[in-house]
């Protein structure tokens, strides 16, 4: 599909609303300081331990709370104003960083401390990762919604591209604590955005996979399979991040949510072949091309996902189904994670990621088996809001 890139192009008219151009320029900045912050914090911890049970372990605990607490997130969003909540969990992760930033720059930091501090950053996500997917149906008309969730998410990855690039050379010059900085500040950015909104009226109070391995056990790739360090992590991550920058762009182009179950099907396939390739190549520039396609992939299935979720959910429940996607998403990671670590260390990384992108695939079949009934149940939803005419 050609991409038209022009001022004129329907691929940019969610930015005619200005609560949207504000939030997506914040997003912009703060996402490339956690994209450096994540890059740096895996390279620390297997600098410190060497351990693939160990990288295991922090992706367990900075997870592991979005699962718990995720429905609490939820209905905190839907009873209270997503605007707020977003600004008061961005100035939390802002603590966080800091914190995270003394104890590496002081010679502190320990395994113990990253877990901990992860703990709590997953706390801060629990009520933080509905609330920015919530308010995005506030920034925008219903008409521009897909269109923004994956601009939103184009956005999103041209940082994934930057921060891990950036990462890697400030680590290998600086070190990690210097990245945890650069984070801290970059959530300013956001914070100054979302206070800076202007909502017509005042905000609403209702009173009434597996392939997380791929992720978590990169510097094992870097390391043991390419023989290099912080350097090539980051380019590494950033492959991933403009293979997902490229998917999200294709979204973006797109007027409706008309065909998007087949787009998941194919995006879900193309994901877990991609890995399970990934895991078999032992040539550099063969492992970004395979990055590049399975960040691809992976933005297609989550942006998708997200597109047809918040175009079916109702208002008053939108804080809730939000949640619950961030739990299956995100909450269900740390177990992928735990399980991960440990079997790297026993069988190796690559036989474990093969196995996760096998998973992948098998579930983009099984969802293309149950994609008819699926449609079934949609149309009437659709239908009413008039995005499709109403069929006998």
């Amino acid at each position: 599909m050609r991409l038209n890139f022009s001022a004129s192009s329907p691929l940019w008219r969610s930015l005619r609303h200005r609560n949207y151009r504000l939030y997506l320029t914040g997003q912009l900045v703060s996402v490339c300081g956690t994209w450096m912050q994540q890059v740096a914090l895996s390279w620390l911890v297997y600098r410190l331990t060497g351990s693939a049970t160990l990288l295991g372990i922090v992706g367990f605990a900075s997870q592991i709370p979005i699962l718990v607490l995720g429905p609490i997130g939820g209905v905190i969003n839907d009873r209270y104003s997503t605007h707020r909540v977003a600004i008061w969990t961005q100035c939390a992760a802002l603590a966080q960083a800091l914190l995270l930033a003394l104890l590496a720059l002081t010679g502190w930091i320990q395994p113990v401390h990253i877990i901990l501090l992860g703990i709590a950053l997953g706390v801060v996500y629990a009520f933080d990762m509905p609330a920015r997917q919530a308010l995005v149906h506030r920034l925008v008309d219903t008409e521009d919604l897909a269109n923004a969730v994956a601009l939103n998410s184009s956005m999103i990855n041209a940082a994934r591209i930057v921060g891990p690039a950036l990462a890697g050379l400030v680590v290998a010059r600086f070190g990690e604590g210097i990245c945890f900085v650069i984070n801290a500040a970059s959530y300013i950015a956001t914070i100054v955005a979302l206070l800076k909104m202007k909502f017509a009226e005042p905000p609403r109070r209702d009173a009434t996979v597996t392939s997380i391995s791929r992720s978590t056990l990169m510097p094992v790739f870097a390391a043991q399979v390419h023989g290099s360090g912080a350097d090539t992590l980051g380019i590494m991550f950033g492959a991933v991040g403009l293979g997902a920058l490229t998917g999200a762009l294709f979204l973006a182009q797109r007027k409706n949510i008309i065909g998007l179950g087949r787009v998941i099907v194919f995006a879900t396939l193309g994901f877990g072949v991609g890995l399970v390739c990934f895991t078999v190549s032992q040539m550099f520039w063969l492992s970004l091309l395979l990055l590049v396609g399975v960040g691809y992939g992976w933005m297609v299935l989550i942006a998708a996902s997200n597109t047809v979720l918040q175009t079916l959910a109702d208002n008053q429940m939108r804080g809730r189904v939000m949640s619950l996607f961030s739990m299956m998403l995100v909450g269900m990671a740390p177990f992928g994670s735990l399980l991960a670590g440990w079997a790297a260390d026993q069988v190796g990384a690559p036989v474990v990621v093969a196995i996760g992108g096998g998973f992948c695939a098998i579930a983009g079949i099984v969802f293309a088996r149950r994609l008819p009934g699926l449609r079934k149940a949609a149309k009437p939803i659709l239908a009413a809001r008039g995005i499709i005419l109403e069929t006998k």
